[in-house]
């Protein structure tokens, strides 16, 4: 087993309440050290808050998702100022744009994802960013808002988003999508990926990696992901954990290792 892995994005609130202890236990069995779960929902922050005061390891960002824009009021923002103080709130996300489902108007979704631009900038946190079927609209916004600490997070789009977002000095997390058979492109570019700005993720309870495909997700099957980035990184996957442990850590600087790590 691996030192320490870290799942850099999971909701871990998406699970049911009386299944969230066996979540965190198979997480740590399988060398889970480190936890990050997202904020989606103004309604819903307390409770991801209140995971991320249960755990020592488990961390949490606030944030509105894309899809949730056009229900949010912007005051949503001034509360989610008010949560950045809060010593478990180490992020700022998931913001971004939703060009595929569009389940809330795009030009909503462009408001509130330049607002919480704003305030991660503010509050000197990094930016936890969904870009689906919008690499050119999520680049120009990052750069027009001068974003420079953050991470595009479950990559699953085009080398242009990529490069642009490197450039920028964001990060970016590969997800269990990288092992999945159809996506020789995105293995491609995670080649690429400079092993200093690579992380891992689950996107947990989402996108269970081969072998766990048709299962839910969780962050314990991190370690499926890990082994296959470090395959396309000619690496061990030893080195892998610990080059995106170092990795998260130094993004999300208010987050604290493990006692024992």
């Amino acid at each position: 087993m691996v030192s320490m892995l870290v799942d850099s994005h999971c909701h871990i609130d998406f699970a049911k309440p009386e299944e969230r202890a066996g979540v965190i236990e198979r997480a740590r069995r399988a060398g889970v050290g480190t936890m990050l779960t997202i904020g989606t929902k103004a309604g819903e922050l307390d409770e991801v808050i209140a995971i991320a005061e249960s755990d020592p390891d488990i961390w949490c960002t606030v944030g509105i998702h894309p899809h949730e824009a056009e229900a949010t009021a912007d005051t949503a923002i001034e509360r989610m100022r008010a949560l950045t103080a809060h010593p478990k709130v180490v992020g700022i996300g998931e913001a971004g744009l939703d060009f595929y489902y569009d389940h809330s108007p795009r030009g909503r979704q462009a408001e509130m994802f330049r607002l919480q631009c704003r305030l991660a900038r503010a509050a000197g946190l990094p930016l936890v960013v969904h870009s689906r079927n919008a690499d050119a609209e999520t680049a120009a916004i990052l750069a027009e808002e001068g974003m420079a600490a953050g991470i595009i997070h479950c990559f699953s789009s085009g080398r242009e988003l990529a490069e642009k977002s490197l450039a920028l000095g964001f990060h970016i997390s590969l997800s269990g999508i990288v092992t999945f058979k159809n996506a020789e492109g995105l293995r491609e570019i995670a080649r690429d990926i400079p092993l200093n700005r690579l992380l891992i993720e689950t996107d947990a309870p989402y996108l269970a990696p081969v072998p766990m495909r048709g299962k839910t997700n969780e962050p314990a099957f991190i370690l499926h992901t890990a082994a296959k980035v470090a395959e396309l990184k000619g690496i061990s996957v030893e080195e892998l954990a610990r080059a995106t442990s170092d990795n998260f850590f130094r993004l999300f600087a208010k987050a604290r290792r493990p006692a024992a790590a």
